[in-house]
């Protein structure tokens, strides 16, 4: 388990402290945990916000279909109970060399722009570079995963089995070497 934020309640500057009239503000507590089977539904019911069912179409999509995320390099963020984001890292291949695909990564909405999203990225691609992973691949917008340490691949050196931006292509090479030993279509594991 990672702790994200400090738990506590304080009441707002300048607010009366007068039951009725003070506004009282709280900071929720963020833990991260390797995502688990028993947290599929509730992923599931996330994607369906934020994506919604057009998600399938999607060719990332249709490159995870039927091939389990790695649990170990996935990860989830809770308040409590409550799933408030998640995400995905899954096996495939680049021609026949080996790299992980992220994603979907998905906050609850309430939570955007908090952190939750890149802290979520972080614990994946720690956990995959820990276990000797060397690339990994993503569709995403390049100024968010930049500061994550994604790149665009270049133009035709590595292509997605239907359509998709080759612009919002990206990679991150945890180990040295990695992305030059990838070339050619990325395909299910």
């Amino acid at each position: 388990m990672l702790v994200f934020a400090a738990a506590t309640a304080r009441f707002a500057p300048g607010a009366a402290r007068v039951m009725g009239s003070a506004r009282l503000m709280i900071d929720l507590v963020i833990k991260f945990f390797p995502m688990t089977v028993a947290d599929e539904a509730q992923i599931e019911k996330l994607d369906e916000r934020a994506f919604g069912p057009g998600r399938y179409a999607r060719t990332a999509y249709r490159l995870r279909e039927g091939v389990p995320p790695d649990l170990s390099l996935s990860f989830v963020a809770r308040v409590g109970t409550l799933l408030v984001g998640a995400n995905r890292m899954t096996p495939i291949l680049v021609s026949s060399t080996p790299a992980m695909l992220l994603g979907p990564l998905t906050v609850e909405p309430a939570f955007r722009s908090q952190g939750v999203g890149e802290a979520l990225v972080k614990h994946s691609l720690d956990a995959a570079r820990e276990k000797g992973h060397g690339l990994v691949l993503l569709v995403g917008d390049d100024d968010y995963y930049a500061r994550l340490g994604f790149s665009r691949v270049p133009r035709g050196k590595i292509i997605m089995p239907g359509p998709v931006d080759p612009d919002r292509l990206l990679f991150c090479e945890l180990q040295p070497g990695a992305f030059d030993a990838a070339s050619g279509k990325m395909r299910r594991a």
